[in-house]
Order: structure tokens, then C-alpha cells, then sequence
């Protein structure tokens, strides 16, 4: 390249062209011709590398080469040669002109930290998709550490680029900044609370990509779909998305449900509220009629014999109903709940099964089913819930008791 600059300049003056005319001129055609080259080497080595990492990638079993190419990782690879053939050649192209040279060689240096950067943030982002197909990884924050790191390799590349436009050394650069320090932090203070945040949540194992989370503060209920260093994305189950901020999840309460995701059944805990009114002792014939419920035959006729036995060796007056001991038509109802619910194929019988009072209120007096179904799917949870209480509901009027009801003329 040196002679063929010697050739061409003294070509230039042996046609009549004046020294500096010369050297102008010079100068840009060496300057098109290393243009030219550059571009064929750039596009032949981008051909040829691209091309054999889809050849590789072809006959490769893992995908991990495939996202490699898909991410543009050899197409970026490939821009490396040309640029460092193009700083080579500067100080040849532009010899007669030091000032010129000087500035294409710190804006080719300036482009290289850039590709550099560009390099490693394909090959993050490969390596990110990647973990995302382990299953290991798929529930991890990995989108923050990614993020933290190329903020850090962004910000040293920046510098760099700084220090060498101004021709400053590059620690010298820092260590001036560092009285700017405290101006850094405030514009990088969410950026660093939410990298703390990120870090904090996958320590503790609070959130996992797919968990099932309620946060009510941010109008969030559904499952998390990525996490980073400034939001964590919710896609709700009526589709909307809600970002939240990543560090608002170690500041506010929130509520995840991976727990019952991962246990053996979802919680049902609804109550029936009793009109307090209908709530009675049972007659003997009142006993019998209640005896063709089949599932509660067994326990009535045990029930009703410990019963007597009881009131007979103590010579209980039972001309008055309320003398010693009773049965009433609650109790039964709930025995009758608890047997079904016990019973019900879609009922875990693992958990807690569970049929009680709570406390009376206005309305009446509550009686709660607390159980947990098998299945734990929305849809399939919903339908298992409403089947077990269409059957208590059905169920009120065979023990003489009553639902508690608003009456239109309160309403009115």
C-alpha cells in the first residue's frame, strides 16, 4: 500500500499537478480504494462466516448455535477484520495529513469500542434466550443481570470513547468524574435500586418468571412474563399488562400463589349464610324423615340412640324439647355438608376438609366450606367450587332451614 502511494503520487506530479494538488488528490483515491476494499472484505467475510455457523448450526443438535446466528453474532464478528484492516491502512492513506488522520483513526477507534459492545450484547442476548430454554433458568431474573452488565459495559465503553477523543488516559478520565459521582448516582438511582431489587428477589426466591401474583397497589393479578432490572411485566387474566416497578417488590406487600400452584390443591373457603330464625331442635319424626338421606343414615341412628341412652339415665323431661340432649337441624346440615364434601371426587382428601360455623352476623348465621380441590386450573377450580355449592345450596330445604335473602322492601 506504501509503494502503490509513492506510485500514484508521483504519477500525479509527473501530469502537471502541483505538489499539495497532488497529495490532495492522493489522498482521496487511496482513500475510495481503501473504502472499496473494505467493503468487499466485510461482505465477503460476513458471507463466508455467516454461512458456516448455518452450516454448523444445521448439522448441530443443540439450538444454542442456532440463537447464536439468530442474534446476528457472526454478522457482527465479521465487521471486526475490516474495521482493524481500515486502522491499519489510516497512517498510510492519510500520511501527508496528520490532522485528518487523527481524527478518522480516534473515530475508527470510537466505532470499534461500539462494535465491541455490540458483539457482547449479541452474544448476552444468546446466551439469555438460551438459559430461557433450560428449564433450570426459565423462572430465573435473567433479563436484570443482562442488563446490569451491559449498562456497566456501555458506561466504560462511553468513557473510553471520552478519553480517547480528548486524548486523556482512561483512568485519568474516571478519576475526574469521580467528584461527579454523587450526580451519577442520583440519575442511575432507580437503575441501582433496581438491580439491588433484582438481586434481592432471586436470592430470596420471591418471584419466579410464571408465578401467579396479586398486587393490588399496581392493579396486578395474573403471571409474570419477564422480569428486568426497572419492571417486572404481568400479563393479567384479562390480558392487560402491568409493569411494576422491580424494586416495589421488596417495598410493598404483595401476594404470590406458587405456593398453591405447587401444592397438592386450591383452597375453597366460601360460606352459606343461615337465616338465624329457621334453626331448630329435631323432633323424633322429624330424625325419621331425615334417615332417608343416605349418606347420613349411619350417623343420625348412632347419633339418635347415644342421644336417648344419655337422656334416659339422666330422667330427662323430654316433654320440653330444650331438656338434655338434641339434635339440630344445623348440626345435621353440616354433618351432611361435611359427608359430602369428604366425598366429592374433586375434593383433595389429603388437605383440610372442613365444614364450620362463624360468628352471626346481621344477615344471619354463616356456615363455611373449607376445603381444597384436586385441580387447581382457574376454569376447572371455578367449575369444581360452584358444583359443591349448587349441591349445599339444593340442599337448605330438606333440613327446614332457610337461606338468608334481602327482602325487596329493604331494598325499596
Amino acid at each position: 500500500m506504501m509503494n502503490f502511494r509513492h506510485l500514484l503520487y508521483d504519477y500525479l506530479v509527473s501530469v502537471g499537478l502541483s505538489d499539495t494538488s497532488a497529495k490532495y488528490l492522493n489522498m482521496l483515491l487511496l482513500s475510495i480504494v481503501l473504502l472499496i476494499l473494505v467493503f468487499i472484505i466485510d461482505y465477503v467475510i460476513r458471507k463466508v462466516l455467516v454461512n458456516a455457523f448455518n452450516a454448523f448450526a444445521f448439522r448441530s443438535k443443540s439450538n444454542f448455535d442456532n440463537i447464536l446466528v439468530k442474534n446476528k453474532v457472526p454478522r457482527n464478528i465479521a465487521h471486526i477484520i475490516p474495521l482493524l484492516i481500515a486502522i491499519e491502512f489510516i497512517p498510510i492513506v492519510f500520511s501527508d495529513f496528520d490532522y485528518i488522520e487523527n481524527i478518522i483513526e480516534k473515530g475508527l477507534k470510537v466505532f470499534g469500542i461500539i462494535l465491541t459492545l455490540w458483539v457482547v450484547r449479541s452474544v448476552l442476548n444468546t446466551l439469555k434466550d438460551y438459559l430461557k430454554t433450560v428449564d433450570r433458568f426459565k423462572d430465573k431474573p435473567i433479563d436484570s443481570y443482562i442488563q446490569v452488565f451491559m449498562i456497566f459495559a456501555w458506561v466504560i465503553g462511553l468513557f473510553s470513547s471520552f478519553a480517547i477523543v480528548s486524548g486523556i488516559s482512561f483512568w485519568r478520565f474516571v478519576t475526574t468524574l469521580g467528584a461527579a459521582s454523587a450526580v451519577i448516582i442520583l440519575v442511575f438511582r432507580d437503575t441501582i435500586m433496581g438491580f439491588v431489587a433484582s438481586i434481592q428477589v432471586s436470592i430470596n426466591d420471591m418471584v419466579r418468571i410464571g408465578d401467579w401474583i396479586t398486587f393490588e397497589k399496581y392493579g396486578a393479578d395474573g403471571d409474570v412474563t419477564e422480569i428486568n432490572l426497572a419492571t417486572v411485566k404481568v400479563q393479567n387474566f384479562d390480558k392487560t399488562i402491568t409493569t411494576i416497578p422491580t424494586y416495589a417488590l421488596i417495598s410493598d406487600s404483595f401476594k404470590n400463589w406458587r405456593g398453591m400452584s405447587q401444592s397438592g390443591g386450591r383452597r375453597i373457603k366460601r360460606s352459606i349464610i343461615l337465616k338465624a330464625t329457621s334453626i331448630k331442635y329435631l323432633t323424633n319424626d322429624n330424625i325419621e324423615k331425615l334417615k332417608h338421606i343416605e349418606s347420613i343414615t349411619t350417623y343420625l341412628s348412632q347419633r339418635q340412640k347415644d342421644i336417648n341412652i344419655s337422656n334416659t339415665e339422666k330422667n330427662i323431661d323430654k316433654s320440653v324439647l330444650i331438656n338434655g340432649r338434641n339434635m339440630t337441624n344445623i348440626g345435621v346440615y353440616r354433618k351432611y355438608l361435611q359427608t359430602y364434601v369428604e366425598q366429592h371426587s374433586a375434593v383433595n382428601k389429603d388437605m383440610t376438609i372442613m365444614v364450620r360455623q362463624l360468628g352471626p352476623t346481621a344477615q344471619g348465621l354463616p356456615l363455611e366450606i373449607y376445603c381444597f380441590s384436586s385441580d387447581k386450573r382457574w376454569e376447572n377450580y371455578e367449575y369444581i367450587m360452584s358444583d359443591i355449592f349448587d349441591h349445599a345450596l339444593a340442599a337448605v330445604p330438606y333440613f327446614d332451614l332457610e337461606i338468608y335473602e334481602l327482602s325487596a322492601g329493604i331494598i325499596d
